[in-house]
C-alpha cells in the first residue's frame, strides 16, 4: 500500500499482510532534491560535452617534446651505435628499462641489462668495417619515429643477430631496413626492427631466388631508383 505524506514529495510504500519490523520500505527522492541532481548532470555533461577530442588533444600536444628533438635523438642513437660504437652513451639514450626487438630473428633483449648484454656481445662494434646507413624516409609522431634505412655492408664477419649461426660469406649486402622507435619523456622506449630476411639470405648465397619468390639487392635498389623493373617475379606479366 501506497500514501502521500503531508508536507513532503514522496511516497512511502509497504507490503500489507507483514508485521511492521518486516516492512519494506522504498522511500522516493524528493522533488526538489531530484531536480538539484538533475541539474547536476545536466551541468556535468555540458562540461564533458565541451571537452573534445580535439581540445584533449591539443592540450596533450602542449606537454610533449618537440618532434625534432624526438629526432634529434633517434639519430643520436644510431650515431653512438655505428659511429662512436659506444654501448654507455647508446643506453643513454634509452629509458631505465628498455626493450630491443629484431623481429626476422626474434634477436635482441627485454629489459636494461639484457639490452645492455646484446648491444655489447653481438651488436656495437660487431658490424663489417665498411658498414653504411642511408636514410630513405623518416615519419615522427608525438612519441614515435619511424625510420627506413639501407644498410650495406660486406659479411666478411660473423652477424650473429642477423645470421646466426652463419660463418662470414664474403658477400655484399644492401638491405633495406625499418626502424621503430617509441619514447617516453623523450627517451627511447623500446626498438622494433625490421628486415626481409629472405632478401638477406638471397645476397649472402644461402637462398636461391630461382627456386622461391624472392629477391635480393633489388629490394635497395628500387628503393633509391624508381627506374628499376618491377612485377619481375609475376610470371603472367611477361
Amino acid at each position: 500500500m501506497c500514501e502521500r505524506k503531508a508536507g513532503l514529495s514522496r511516497l512511502s510504500c509497504s507490503r500489507e499482510g507483514t508485521s511492521p519490523r518486516l516492512q519494506r520500505r522504498a522511500t522516493i527522492v524528493p522533488q526538489r532534491t531530484a531536480l538539484s541532481m538533475g541539474i547536476v548532470l545536466a551541468l556535468t555533461l555540458a562540461s564533458t560535452s565541451c571537452s573534445t577530442p580535439e581540445r584533449r588533444n591539443a592540450m596533450a600536444d602542449l606537454k610533449e617534446r618537440p618532434s625534432t628533438e624526438l629526432a634529434a635523438t633517434f639519430d643520436a642513437h644510431v650515431k653512438h651505435e655505428f659511429v662512436d660504437q659506444d654501448v654507455d652513451a647508446t643506453m643513454r639514450t634509452m629509458v631505465a628499462e628498455p626493450y630491443l626487438l629484431h623481429l626476422p630473428t626474434l634477436t635482441g633483449g627485454v629489459g636494461a641489462a639484457a639490452v645492455r648484454r646484446f648491444y655489447s656481445r653481438y651488436f656495437i662494434g660487431k658490424w663489417p668495417a665498411d658498414t653504411k646507413v642511408v636514410p630513405v624516409s623518416r615519419t615522427v609522431g608525438r612519441d614515435q619515429v619511424v625510420d627506413e634505412l639501407i644498410v650495406s655492408f660486406t659479411h666478411d664477419v660473423p652477424l650473429e643477430f642477423a645470421l646466426p649461426g652463419i660463418k662470414p660469406t664474403g658477400k655484399h649486402v644492401e638491405l633495406p631496413h625499418v626502424v621503430v622507435m617509441k619514447f617516453e619523456n623523450g627517451k627511447i622506449a623500446h626498438e622494433h626492427i625490421y628486415w626481409d630476411q629472405a632478401s638477406l639470405l638471397v645476397q649472402v648465397g644461402l637462398l636461391d631466388p630461382k627456386m622461391l619468390p624472392a629477391v635480393g639487392v633489388e629490394q635497395a635498389r628500387t628503393l633509391l631508383d624508381k627506374s628499376q623493373p618491377l612485377n619481375t617475379l609475376m610470371k603472367t606479366e611477361h
